[in-house]
């Protein structure tokens, strides 16, 4: 079994465009859109898919915007299950001022997902985990749904016996419970989570071997952008560090260092090994352009510079 299988409870179909410049009040003439299949489990199949392993990617669909997703998605030949709902799956756009370089990101709030189609939701996830090597969960939650939904979504992966990964914020992130396999915290989540400011390196190496040591999880990374990343596991904590490059853009980096990840453990790597793979998937999303996410080149190129 190598199939990689992802939740996203609030996709979105994500638009990147360009304009010389952002000023308000005016008409801002925009350079055509590129439309990609977004949130965070859809970016971590899609990724998964470009690294050359088999990704099923469920999540709910409504209107327009989630029609276009599965079209899109389609056309990426990545497998998904398409939930529809009767709210309409929502948009976020990315616009790069050409004038300065700064990006700009507008995020909208995902539709109101009631119960009956939240398990529906989970009900499909079960049905596609007999195949599945990993299940991801990853994103934010949309209205409607209770901050404890990934601790559901972790007692689905153990009755399995399945390892979950999760990737999320907040506190969705907060009241997920315990069991899973692998955590992803940015240093802002890992923070939220001890209750406090980590300021030194021990402080937060000591955050992240606590949530192990509390049964949240068997493996933490966390993610450090520009300085790497922490790996705290039952074995001890470890500080990988980033590769160098000249960024075009930071959309879809965290979900294309969680794909490596997963993606170089289905491939049998050792932990540590893995975790370099997925620095150099993640690394690799900064080089594409607009909503565009890790190509497999580069990040083959990337892991064997950092080794």
């Amino acid at each position: 079994m190598t199939k990689i299988v992802t939740l996203t409870m609030n996709p979105a179909l994500d638009i990147a465009t360009s304009t010389d410049r952002i000023v308000p009040e005016h008409k801002l003439r925009c350079d055509q859109p590129r439309y990609d299949p977004g949130g965070g489990g859809i970016n971590v199949a899609r990724a998964v898919h470009s690294l050359g392993v088999d990704a099923l990617a469920v999540f709910p669909a409504g209107g327009a915007a989630g029609e276009m997703i599965r079209h899109l998605l389609d056309e990426e030949q990545v497998d998904h299950v398409a939930v529809p709902i009767s709210g309409f799956t929502r948009e976020s756009l990315n616009v790069v001022e050409r004038a300065s370089g700064r990006q700009y990101r507008f995020i909208l709030p995902g539709p109101e997902i009631g119960s009956a189609d939240q398990q529906r939701c989970l009900d499909r996830l079960a049905a596609a985990l007999p195949e599945a090597a990993y299940v991801v969960a990853s994103g934010s939650l949309p209205l409607g749904v209770s901050d404890d939904f990934y601790s559901r979504v972790a007692a689905l992966a153990n009755r399995h016996g399945k390892r979950l990964v999760l990737d999320t914020s907040g506190p969705a992130l907060k009241n997920a419970g315990d069991g899973m396999y692998l955590l992803k915290p940015s240093l802002s989540e890992l923070e939220s989570l001890a209750g406090h400011p980590l300021h030194s390196e021990r402080e937060q190496d000591e955050a992240a071997r606590q949530l192990v040591a509390q049964g949240r999880c068997d493996i933490v990374v966390v993610s450090l952008g520009a300085r790497g990343a922490i790996l705290a596991s039952r074995d001890g904590t470890e500080r990988l560090p980033a590769i160098p490059v000249s960024a075009k853009n930071a959309v879809g980096a965290g979900d294309s260092m969680l794909a490596g990840i997963v993606v170089a453990l289905t491939r049998g790597f050792s932990l540590r090994e893995a975790v370099r793979f997925g620095i150099a998937a993640g690394t690799a999303a900064l080089l594409a352009a607009g909503t565009q996410l890790c190509r497999l080149s580069d990040v083959e190129r990337l892991y064997r510079q950092a080794r």
